[in-house]
């Protein structure tokens, strides 16, 4: 089980200009688990707690949030722990890896930089913009103690990232089309993925919003900050569409098809053909 508590505290900016907003936040987070097993988590019995405060700066000057048409996002965020292992007294280094109490508190530094772009490719002026989306998209999973790294907050990458927690509650989920969910990493540190996408819409109506895209994507993770690579990715691309209703939301359908090899043998070799499920926005 887990059970949590956040206090937060967000403004707009003035400077550099009104589009920019600041978000504190505090928080703490208990995980109880009572012989629970999930790939190779480290421990199956034991309670892990964290204190975090959280930062994050963001810019964000889009225009319609269902379909965007112009403008940019941008969000620079951290969330930290306290170094426990600095003044605790406690050799975590002779420690076995599935001592529960090496994790009774967890210890870390998460950094996510995303920024989206949004460019009209007609005038404002005409009906139905096409529009052209690129992404770039950072995170880091740090430590203060090497022998004390957290085995939660990780992230797992592939697929339709759609939960955006996986079932195990204890990585995040990071989406790449045209590989199997969770296929490319789990549990690692380090991720990058970089997108480029054109929309056009059929229907923008007040009550029903139809648009059709086709992207292609870049991504991979690593399981130690150290051996992050920008340029070692796995690429995809496909074709896709999106509808927006207000009694349901936003849904999609993609299909995509990923080129390059994943675990190396096997019968997930390479991406291949994949379709993948959206509820809400996933680019």
């Amino acid at each position: 089980s887990m059970v949590g508590v956040k206090l937060g505290y967000g403004k707009r900016l003035e400077w550099p200009d009104d589009y920019f907003q600041f978000m504190g936040e505090l928080g703490f987070q208990r995980y109880d688990l009572d012989n629970w097993s999930w790939n190779q988590f480290p421990f199956q019995t034991g309670v892990s707690n964290s204190i975090t405060l959280g930062l994050t700066l963001s810019r964000i000057s889009t225009d319609n949030p269902i379909y965007t048409r112009t403008g940019s996002q941008f969000t620079l965020s951290v969330s930290a722990t306290p170094p426990f292992s600095l003044w605790d007294g406690k050799d975590y280094g002779a420690m076995a890896y599935n001592d529960p109490e090496k994790y009774r508190w967890n210890e870390y530094h998460k950094w996510k930089l995303k920024i989206r772009t949004f460019t009209p490719l007609t005038p404002l002026t005409v009906t139905r913009t096409p529009v052209m989306a690129t992404r770039v998209e950072f995170g880091i999973l740090g430590h203060y103690n090497k022998n004390k790294q957290t085995p939660f907050e990780t992230f797992d990458v592939g697929g339709d990232g759609m939960s955006g927690y996986s079932a195990s509650f204890a990585t995040e989920n990071i989406a790449l089309r045209g590989y199997e969910n969770n296929s490319i990493a789990q549990q690692a540190r380090a991720y990058t993925r970089l997108g480029v996408e054109l929309r056009y819409p059929f229907i923008l109506e007040p009550n029903s919003t139809i648009y059709g895209v086709a992207f292609l994507e870049a991504g991979n993770a690593w399981y130690e900050v150290k051996d992050l690579n920008p340029f070692d990715l796995k690429r995809s691309a496909g074709v896709g569409a999106r509808i927006f209703l207000p009694m349901i939301g936003l849904m999609g359908i993609d299909w995509a098809y990923g080129f390059d090899t994943v675990f190396g043998t096997g019968s997930r070799q390479r991406g291949g053909s994949q379709f993948h499920f959206i509820i809400g926005q996933e680019f």
